[in-house]
C-alpha cells in the first residue's frame, strides 16, 4: 500500500515593522563596497580642499652682508649643529667605523677563514694550544667544575660583564682572579686589555682617581694574596709589555729636591720607596698566541725583567728568536765604502746559514742575570732557537750554573707534532727539534755535574 505523505506547512514569522526604503539601500551599498574603495575614499578625503595641509618651511634667500645692512634685513638663523657622535675605539686605540659593532658570528667566521688559509701549508701538523699550558704550583679550578664553567662563561661574555659588572669585579676572591684573567686572555673575543686588568686588580674608587697620593699603598694592601698573573694570549693582541710594566710598577712622580727650604727646622723630604701592584708575584705567564708571535718585544721584556726580582716561575711559550730589532731583519745600510751591511744584529740568514747567534746569546744573558731567582722556565714552541740555550759566543752565553743555577724544571716542547699525513720535510724538522732538545738537556746536565741542582727537562719523545 502506498505510504501516506504528510504535507508540512512552513510557518513564517510576520514582520513587526517594515524597514524604510532609505535604510535598505544604504545597507546594500555598505555591503557592496570593498576595502580598496574605502582606502580610495580616504585618500580623496585627505586631499580635499578642507583638509589641513602642512606648510613647507619658507626658505629665505641669502643676501650679501652689505645689502642686508642697507635693507635692514635680519640675519638668517644659523643651522642647527650636528649631533656629536662618540668615537668608538678598540683596545689598540684605533678608531672603529661608525655604526653598531658587527655580530660576533661574522667576526668569528672571518677569523676562522683567515686561520684556515694561513694553515693550509700546515694542514698535516697538530699544534698545541694555550689551554693546556699552565704553570706548576698555581691554583686553577678543576676542569668542567662549576667554578671552571662559570669563569669560562664570564670570559666568553666579557664585553657584557666589563660594562655592567665593573663595580663588582674587584671583589672576586683573590685565588680566582688569576684564573679569570687567564680565561679572558684566551677565550674573550676582544682579548685582555689594560682596562680589564685595572677593573679586576684595582678598586673602582682608585680606578676612577688613579692620581691619588695613597693609591699605591692601597694597591699593595689589597693584592697581597695574588701571586700568579697569567697573560697567555693577550700579549701582542690587546696588551703590550710596556703597559703591563707601567701597571705593575707605576712610575712615581719626581719631587724637586733641589728646592731651597724656608727654614732649618723643616724636615727633609725623603722619597718613599716605590710601591708595586702585586708585591708577592712569583708566577708569571707571558705565553703568546702562535699566530701573533711576531708581535713580541724582547726589548720590553728586558726592561720589565729588571723589576721582576721575585719571579720564580716564568712562561715564554711561542716567543720568537731573541732579537732587539726584529723589524730590521731585512733592512740594510750602505757604508761609505759602498758595502751593504745588515741594519740590526740579526738578519734573515743569521741562524740558518751564517750560524750567528751572538745577538740571541746577548739577550738571553741579560735576561738570565735579571731573573736570577728563576726555578721554572717554559719555552714551549721555541724550537727555532733551542740552540741558543747551549751555545757560547765569547762572554755571551746562558749560565745554567750561576744565573740560572736554581732552575730545576725546564719545559722545551716543540709545540707541534706531525700528523698522520705529514710530509717528509715536516718529519725531518720535527726530528731535528727533538735532537736539539736532547742536546740541550745533555749540555745542562754536563755543566752542572757536581756543581748545582738536579734539573728535570720536559720534552717531546719520538714516539709521541
Amino acid at each position: 500500500m502506498p505510504k501516506k505523505r504528510q504535507h508540512l506547512k512552513s510557518f513564517k514569522p510576520t514582520p513587526t515593522a517594515s524597514p524604510a526604503p532609505g535604510s535598505s539601500s544604504n545597507a546594500a551599498g555598505k555591503t557592496s563596497r570593498s576595502v580598496n574603495e574605502l582606502l580610495a575614499n580616504l585618500r580623496h578625503a585627505s586631499l580635499g580642499p578642507e583638509a589641513p595641509r602642512q606648510q613647507l618651511p619658507i626658505v629665505t634667500p641669502s643676501v650679501p652682508p652689505a645689502l642686508r645692512e642697507i635693507l635692514q634685513i635680519p640675519e638668517s638663523p644659523l643651522p642647527a649643529p650636528r649631533r656629536q657622535h662618540r668615537q668608538r675605539i678598540d683596545n689598540n686605540g684605533r678608531r672603529l667605523p661608525a655604526g653598531p659593532p658587527p655580530p660576533r658570528s661574522w667576526v668569528t667566521a672571518r677569523s676562522g677563514v683567515t686561520n684556515r688559509e694561513g694553515q693550509l701549508s700546515r694542514s698535516t701538523v697538530n699544534r698545541c694550544g694555550l689551554v693546556d699550558s699552565t704553570l706548576p704550583g698555581t691554583y686553577l679550578p678543576a676542569s668542567r667544575s662549576l667554578i671552571d664553567v662559570t669563569l669560562r662563561r664570564i670570559a666568553a661574555d666579557w664585553d657584557i660583564h666589563r660594562e655592567f659588572n665593573q663595580y663588582h669585579l674587584y671583589y672576586i676572591p683573590s685565588h680566582l682572579k688569576s684564573a679569570l684573567i687567564r680565561w679572558i686572555g684566551i677565550a674573550s673575543p676582544d682579548g685582555l686589555s689594560l682596562d680589564d686588568l685595572k677593573l679586576i686588580l684595582i678598586p673602582f674608587e682608585i680606578y676612577e682617581d688613579e692620581e691619588g697620593e695613597d693609591a699605591s699603598e692601597y694597591h699593595t694592601a689589597v693584592n697581597a694574596e695574588v701571586n700568579y698573573l697569567d697573560l697567555s694570549g693577550a700579549l701582542g693582541r690587546s696588551l703590550t709589555l710596556k703597559e703591563v710594566s707601567e701597571l705593575l710598577y707605576p712610575p712615581k712622580k719626581q719631587m724637586d729636591l733641589a728646592e731651597t727650604q724656608e727654614s732649618w727646622d723643616e724636615s727633609e723630604i725623603i722619597p718613599s720607596p716605590p710601591r708595586v701592584l702585586l708585591p708577592n708575584l712569583t708566577h708569571l705567564s707571558l705565553a703568546l698566541d702562535p699566530q701573533l708571535a711576531s708581535e713580541a718585544s724582547w726589548k720590553q721584556l728586558l726592561a720589565l725583567s729588571s723589576k721582576l726580582t721575585t719571579i720564580t716561575h716564568l712562561s715564554l711559550a711561542y716567543w720568537p728568536d731573541p732579537c732587539l730589532t726584529p723589524r730590521a731583519r731585512l733592512s740594510t745600510v750602505t757604508t761609505p765604502q759602498g758595502q751593504s751591511v745588515a741594519y740590526g744584529g740579526t738578519n734573515y740568514y743569521s741562524h740558518s746559514i751564517d750560524h750567528d747567534w751572538s745577538e740571541a746569546l746577548l739577550v738571553l744573558r741579560m735576561l738570565s742575570r735579571n731573573l736570577y731567582a728563576l726555578e721554572f722556565l717554559d719555552l714551549t714552541g721555541c724550537a727555532p732557537w733551542f740552540k741558543a740555550l747551549m751555545l757560547r759566543s765569547e762572554h755571551d752565553f746562558v749560565d745554567w750554573v750561576g744565573a740560572w743555577g736554581k732552575v730545576t724544571l725546564l719545559r722545551i716542547y716543540t709545540g707541534w707534532t706531525p700528523g698522520e699525513d705529514a710530509l717528509p720535510s715536516e718529519w725531518i724538522a720535527y726530528r731535528e727539534a727533538l735532537e736539539v732538545a736532547t742536546n740541550v738537556e745533555r749540555h745542562i746536565r754536563t755543566a752542572r755535574a757536581g756543581k748545582g741542582r738536579i734539573i728535570t727537562v720536559e720534552r717531546n719523545k719520538l714516539d709521541q
